[in-house]
């Protein structure tokens, strides 16, 4: 155990600089058993470790980062070290890549049941199914550890202090808010660089950022799909065809019968398919109004805008990036997304409220809504709306969260 404080103590101090994510604020960390689901490469580690770093003092041995991907935990179960740990002092065990350890969710439940003294924080990928796991369900607490929206990528990049607005706020006062945001950054000239590699947080590291996300692609399919589906690697070209060219139609209808022929695998698995890389943060589904899996979306889009720069690997359109921005931070923010009356119209739903939209992405192309109409336009190159009270900077649903 040691060696593992020893591992905790270089991490926490040899951590960069404190990134605020929205999230840290909206966790009950009260709660005794704390689950983290996350995409590869969206700062699950990082994130645990910045708790740690706010929260606890090193010198003091109460809390312990471990990550369970190391080999000592082929032969020392969970429960047991956790009982040691509590047994010396320790408070809170924070336990990362915790899909990597196999029967983890009875241990967990073990570790709940009797060591009530203990506080366990675990990350986990976004492909487990927490709510379903009989063992925990009940007694575990799970948050999504999301990319970064744009209000986020322009605090760290530009060290602001942007807060977040609902839809509502935005909705009624964008004019304002707009123009207050607008007075002190100018949001348009980052927001590309948003779309092209703000929502990883690879842009801080010095590495090449289309080669590392594409490298992080390929472990979510290995890893995140095949690996926790317990589908077999002679399967691995098949998916990551059928991602590819769900990439270079995207957004598109999907032909579930010709993806059938191109991928070799039946409709039935390509139908499932669609739903694990859905699963792995890699694409969103858009149904109409009362559909859903298993029935076949309407259209697939990237989970997010970086995806579409290294997997399409063409000139990418202004229409294209700004549907696939307007439904990876409406859905992040918790609303459920439908498709409206064609393609570029949205339905957005939350707690009984519904709003429709249509979203452009060419702002000289933009076209007044009727009179009336209950349709909001968001569109992409606008700075603030003077003209119209519907007509929304598609840049400012960027601060949803």
């Amino acid at each position: 155990m040691e060696s593992f404080f020893r591992t905790h103590k270089y991490l926490v101090e040899h951590l960069g600089p404190s990134i605020e994510r929205t999230l840290m604020r909206q966790i009950n960390w009260n709660h005794r058993l704390i689950g983290i689901k996350g995409t590869r490469g969206v700062g699950k580690t990082n994130f645990i470790l910045q708790y740690a770093r706010n929260e606890f003092d090193v010198n003091k041995r109460d809390c312990l980062y471990i990550n369970l991907n190391h080999f000592y935990f082929t032969v020392r179960s969970i429960f047991s070290f956790a009982k040691e740990f509590a047994e010396n002092g320790g408070k809170t065990l924070l336990l990362d890549q915790i899909h990597k350890y196999p029967n983890w969710s009875k241990e967990l439940k073990q570790c709940y049941n009797e060591l009530p003294e203990l506080k366990i924080i675990f990350t986990g990928s976004t492909v487990i199914d927490l709510s379903g796991d009989i063992e925990i369900s009940d007694s575990v607490q799970v948050y999504n550890l999301r990319g970064f929206s744009y209000r986020e990528f322009l605090n760290i990049l530009l060290e602001k202090n942007f807060r977040t607005y609902s839809l509502s706020e935005i909705i009624e006062n964008h004019g304002q808010i707009a123009e207050e945001i607008s007075s002190k950054i100018n949001p348009i000239k980052r927001f590309w660089d948003y779309l092209h590699h703000g929502y990883y947080p690879f842009f801080l590291e010095k590495r090449n950022f289309s080669e590392n996300l594409l490298k992080t692609v390929n472990m979510m399919l290995e890893i995140d799909v095949l690996s926790i589906k317990q589908i077999e690697h002679s399967y691995l070209a098949k998916l990551r065809k059928l991602l590819y060219m769900l990439a270079i139609a995207s957004p598109g209808k999907p032909n579930i019968s010709q993806l059938s022929i191109d991928c070799e695998i039946s409709r039935a698995t390509v139908t499932n398919y669609l739903e694990y890389l859905k699963g792995a943060r890699l694409i969103n589904m858009l149904y109409k109004d009362g559909e859903s899996y298993p029935k076949k979306p309407d259209l697939v889009y990237m989970h997010n805008t970086n995806l579409m720069f290294p997997l399409k690997m063409s000139t990418i359109d202004y229409q294209s990036l700004s549907e696939t921005f307007f439904y990876n931070q409406l859905h992040h923010s918790d609303y459920k997304v439908m498709r409206g009356a064609k393609k570029g119209f949205f339905i957005i739903e939350k707690d009984g409220e519904k709003f429709s939209f249509r979203v452009e992405g060419n702002p000289t192309r933009r076209k007044q809504t009727k009179n009336g109409s209950n349709t909001l336009l968001a569109v992409n190159g606008l700075v603030v709306s003077q003209d119209q009270k519907n007509v929304i900077p598609l840049w400012l649903l960027g601060f949803l969260y």
